[in-house]
């Protein structure tokens, strides 16, 4: 397969990087739905207290339904200040936190108007520093079929079946304490791993 389909993701998943990093090309699905609980607007990271849900909360939108590239961020509940803190709490020890501690508050630092363009700007800097290079777009109008969906595959609950990814352990800050905790964001990988990142993906 060449080609595969992804929903956007904030800070996304590991096994969302894996295929980032295994097709030649992706497409970032825009026109779907906005769904609550879903990587479109959280990740999941490790913390001293287990794995522990950051959520970017969204203003309200008219009807039942709106398009991922029409969702707007709220500012509501201090949330930029409150994940850099998580961040910083969770993985401040991490073997390589430092090196990319600044730039990841600069992504916080600046306010945007919609989801997509956000977590977008975050998958470009995840890329750069994971060294993969896709060759990445946004679709132009819902995809009906793809050579291979992930949209409904990459999800906190209820995943689907992916036979393609097996998380193997890394080292983790918390794995005495908690065991090793699987897909999470892939800074988890990046604060951990650092340049060696790339070879897990």
């Amino acid at each position: 397969m060449t080609s595969a389909i992804l929903s956007s993701a904030y800070f996304a998943p590991v096994q969302w990087f894996q295929k980032l990093n295994r097709y030649p090309r992706v497409e970032i699905e825009q026109y779907d739905h906005f769904v609550k609980q879903t990587y479109r607007n959280r990740c999941l990271i490790a913390s001293a207290n287990g794995v522990q849900a950051l959520s970017i909360p969204v203003e309200s939108f008219e009807g039942p339904k709106c398009l991922m590239k029409d969702i707007r961020i709220s500012d509501h509940g201090n949330w930029r200040h409150l994940h850099w803190n998580a961040l910083l709490s969770a993985y401040g020890e991490s073997p390589f936190f430092e090196y990319y501690a600044d730039d990841i508050r600069l992504l916080f630092d600046k306010k945007r108007t919609f989801l997509l363009d956000f977590n977008l700007e975050i998958t470009e800097k995840l890329c750069a520093w994971l060294d993969i290079r896709p060759q990445m777009s946004l679709t132009s109008r819902y995809a009906e079929e793809a050579e291979a969906d992930f949209r409904e595959t990459i999800r906190p609950k209820h995943p689907l079946p992916d036979s393609d990814f097996s998380p193997t352990p890394y080292y983790q800050v918390y794995r005495q304490k908690h065991g090793f905790l699987p897909n999470l964001s892939v800074l988890d990988l990046l604060f951990n791993m650092g340049n060696e990142s790339i070879f897990y993906l």
